[in-house]
């Protein structure tokens, strides 16, 4: 029987690292597609992992491709990626001392033609009140680069948290519970 190929649409070093661990023989494309950033969060989220699951598939006829898009959510608004220090400064003075959501959006596409399966995990992270050193520190480290909300929970973004209810992995990036439910045929 021929293996399933797998192929991560994504350049996240987080998804990757998530997939290695779990010893799933798996490639990496990444997608071109241009993302969503308005509208519902659910989504969202939803919508721009289709978005790269699709891309990717579309020239990769008979393999299985996984897209994943994960965003902070607070007060029912996306906090993205801060594009410099002020903004990622902003975002974590806005998360201190307060609960968050953190949404994934999960496409899984073929491997047969047209097959797609997708949802949508949530899970919910609480901040420790943090003072100006705490932010201070963070931000010098330049983990918020680049991370959805300002901040990485799998570096030294964990010391920032109170507390995390549900998929710790969600939070990292890649809901590994949702993604074997969609995908049983991922073989662990």
């Amino acid at each position: 029987m021929a293996r399933l190929k797998v192929i991560l649409a994504s350049g996240s070093p987080q998804r990757k690292e998530i997939l290695e661990r779990l010893e799933i023989d798996f490639e990496v494309r990444v997608s071109g597609a241009e993302e969503i950033v308005h509208g519902d969060p659910a989504e969202v989220v939803l919508a721009n992992a289709l978005l790269k699951a699709r891309s990717v598939a579309d020239a990769a006829p008979g393999c299985l491709v996984i897209g994943c898009d994960t965003d902070v959510v607070l007060e029912e608004h996306i906090i993205g990626k801060p594009e410099d220090e002020i903004r990622a400064r902003e975002y974590l003075a806005q998360l201190s001392g307060r609960s968050h959501r953190v949404l994934s959006g999960l496409a899984i596409v073929g491997p047969e033609e047209e097959r797609v399966r997708t949802g949508v995990a949530e899970s919910a992270v609480r901040f420790r009140e943090l003072n100006q050193i705490d932010i201070d520190r963070y931000l010098a480290s330049g983990e918020w680069r680049g991370r959805a909300g300002g901040y990485a929970i799998q570096g030294r973004g964990s010391a920032l948290v109170a507390g995390v209810d549900g998929d710790i992995a969600n939070v990292i990036g890649l809901p590994v519970g949702l993604m074997l439910n969609l995908a049983p045929e991922l073989d662990l």
